[in-house]
């Protein structure tokens, strides 16, 4: 019978085997992003609920890449706005972050629950983020109180993370999803932020100098100076597991 199995590695991370019905076919996920809210009921049932109506992993996580994509658009769109339609914006974008997330939460556990888990999987839940993470800085990099050159820049260091990430797993070590600025702690900021901007007056939100720098332009400075530190941080991790397991 179809089952899925949670296993562990010498590591102790987590994964899942998803076995098929003829007994013959496994597939083992490989390292997941440790998430609390992956373990919660209500996630639980949610998942449940989108895995009885068959809605597809695939599906969920392009879903979850047009909501990125979107939350950049209402980010980029906000200095061409005034007053209350600015405001809505900001917490379109707050909702629109808040949606990508999501989808990336469920599209893995409808895959266990219907059994979908593969290899072709895995290409759907990495690449979509590749998207979804520039194009929603990059976003921020042209909203009210940003600066392009620093969105361009906290993009191109979300891509050198997960590359990091991905080159450690190819090498032989474990998925390192360690911060301070992974992907929920990226875009933790930028919800922050923007729920912070669609509350405060104007004056408050940015054009403190000639350039416009201002509070969406210091969450992406945060953003990218914890990214140098999370690249090294995940460098460091990756190189004691493979010097170890030479040993």
């Amino acid at each position: 019978m179809p089952g899925n199995w949670l296993l562990y590695d010498r590591s102790g991370r987590m994964g899942w085997a998803t076995t098929m019905g003829n007994g013959t076919d496994t597939y083992e996920v490989g390292d997941r992003r440790p998430l609390a809210s992956r373990q919660t009921r209500w996630a639980d049932r949610s998942a449940a609920f989108l895995a009885e109506r068959n809605v597809s992993p695939n599906a969920i996580s392009i879903a979850g890449m047009f909501f990125g994509i979107l939350a950049g658009a209402f980010l980029a769109a906000t200095p061409y706005v005034d007053s209350i339609p600015r405001r809505i914006l900001f917490l379109l974008a707050v909702a629109a972050v808040q949606f990508r997330l999501l989808c990336n939460l469920f599209d893995g556990m409808v895959a266990v629950k219907t059994h979908r888990a593969s290899r072709t999987g895995e290409l759907f839940n990495e690449i979509p983020d590749r998207v979804s993470d520039p194009a929603t800085l990059i976003g921020a990099g042209f909203a009210l109180g940003g600066l392009p050159w620093l969105g361009y820049l906290a993009a191109i260091m979300a891509l050198f993370t997960a590359y990091v990430r991905a080159v450690g797993k190819v090498a032989g070590a474990q998925q390192e999803f360690c911060g301070p600025m992974a992907k929920q702690q990226r875009m933790a900021v930028v919800t922050i932020v923007s729920l912070y901007c669609a509350l405060v007056p104007q004056r408050w939100q940015g054009g403190w100098t000639s350039h416009g720098f201002g509070i969406m332009a210091v969450a992406l400075a945060v953003i990218v100076a914890g990214s140098v530190i999370t690249v090294f941080r995940r460098l460091f991790k990756i190189s004691h597991t493979l010097k170890n397991s030479t040993r």
